[in-house]
């Protein structure tokens, strides 16, 4: 297990001044001075004085560790110290924000805001700022040109797929966080508890309210394991369980960890197959290095799931004729991962440069999030699957290979869903570090 840092208070000031380095850089190429980032605005239901859960922008959270103020802004001048203004509305309706405490606030120059209004007088000269944010309606109203301009987007997220040894000690922190809601899901999966209850222990394990986990957990017993994004939670265990599939995650100072795990009930068919995808995904890990090409490591999976396939005779051909064929694909239809930071599916996965000039995913693997080459410091996913999808067997069974597709054996498995294992991987020294594994095994010690 390799040892991460994780003082993230003495890792913060250099963590800033990388952030700011970037954008001053980026911010030269649009003709700006400045840039002005808001948290964002909550947002209420139709006819109705209740708002959706608060998600911060990211470009936000890229700098500081606030993700649940809305209506604040940081405003970056080159050269100049970061000004925070940090929104404390006064009413009687709800609690106001507590003035901003903790590592990063030394290296801040923070201004209370009670309005809107009051920020805007706090601006300056707003035509020579750059606006990153949704609220472009309130940038055009406070006279910012330069709204997303693309140039500058595109700049700073390329760039973002390179983290700074703070963010990869945020990202190490949020899977030990995860790991331990992990083991208590798959505790509460083996005394027979509802998808309804094994989120909520979940979720309580980690200490998170649903709306503070990075996305919406997936937490799929037998058959909707099969359903790659399951949205629901039972509230009814089934009669008989056969399979738990949970994608969960935690969240640290706006980091996200994505950690998914498979579990069979029992040793068997399904739990062999659950060790033979482990055994491929901890091989395709090792094979990982700088200069290989992230979709060229998604066909590599490809063949490894093949042979797995093969092995198990559900299906009756050789590997390469399999992936030639794209017959793997009904076994294994998402990419094999995306990029990893401020948020779940982190941006420009798919970018060849600093311009903005993508590399589209392969025409067979459509859904492949990550098509950039791999490089130190980045962070990304690992998380091959093997499912049993009706609507997708049921296509299969219409093509020139359904002879070789050993169906009796499929229709054993159908109720078991399917299996997906994901590992949060970061690229340090030349080669590949298991965010998840080390929590895991930290936890075993």
């Amino acid at each position: 297990m390799q040892e991460i840092s994780m003082d993230v208070e003495s890792l913060y000031k250099d963590h800033l001044s990388q952030v700011q380095h970037r954008y001053e850089k980026a911010l030269a190429s649009c003709g700006c001075s400045g840039v002005l980032i808001p948290s964002g605005t909550l947002k209420y239901g139709f006819l109705d004085d209740h708002p959706y859960p608060f998600k911060v922008n990211p470009h936000f959270k890229t700098w500081l560790p606030i993700d649940d103020n809305d209506d604040s802004f940081i405003l970056m001048r080159a050269g100049e110290k970061p000004l925070l203004l940090f929104n404390q509305r006064q009413d009687y309706w709800h609690k106001p924000a507590s003035d901003p405490d903790g590592f990063w606030v030394a290296q801040w120059e923070i201004q209370a805001i009670r309005s809107l209004s009051d920020a805007s007088n706090r601006i300056g000269d707003p035509g020579s700022l750059a606006f990153i944010g949704e609220e472009t309606g309130l940038a055009r109203d406070w006279g910012i040109a330069q709204i997303n301009p693309q140039n500058l987007l595109s700049e700073i997220h390329y760039h973002r797929a390179y983290k700074t040894d703070y963010e990869i000690a945020c990202l190490q922190i949020a899977n030990n966080i995860a790991v331990s809601g992990h083991r208590v899901a798959e505790e509460a999966f083996r005394m027979g508890c509802s998808e309804f209850e094994i989120q909520h222990r979940y979720l309580a394990a980690i200490a998170h309210r649903e709306k503070e986990t990075p996305y919406s957990g997936i937490v799929a017993l037998n058959e909707h394991g099969a359903i790659l994004h399951y949205q629901y939670y039972e509230k009814q265990a089934p009669a008989t369980i056969y399979s738990l599939l949970i994608d969960a995650g935690a969240n640290k100072n706006g980091y996200a960890a994505d950690i998914t795990r498979t579990y069979a009930v029992g040793n068997g068919l399904f739990q062999d197959l659950i060790d033979a995808v482990n055994t491929q995904q901890l091989a395709i890990i090792d094979e990982i290095r700088p200069g290989l090409n992230y979709a060229d490591l998604n066909e590599k999976m490809h063949l490894r799931l093949a042979g797995v396939l093969r092995d198990f005779k559900i299906v009756n051909m050789n590997e390469e004729s399999m992936v030639e064929s794209n017959l793997t694909f009904t076994f294994f239809p998402h990419g094999l991962g995306h990029l990893l930071g401020l948020q779940t599916h982190d941006v420009a996965g798919l970018q060849k440069s600093a311009d903005g000039d993508e590399k589209a995913a392969p025409e067979k693997y459509p859904a492949l999030r990550l098509t950039r080459t791999v490089e130190n410091r980045q962070v990304f996913t690992i998380e091959p699957g093997l499912y049993f999808i009706p609507m997708l067997l049921n296509r299969l069974r219409q093509s020139t290979h359904a002879r070789q597709v050993n169906w009796q054996l499929i229709e054993e498995l159908i109720p078991c869903g399917g299996i997906r294992i994901e590992d949060n991987i970061a690229m340090l020294d030349d080669g590949p570090v298991n965010l998840t594994r080390n929590a895991f095994d930290a936890q075993l010690t």
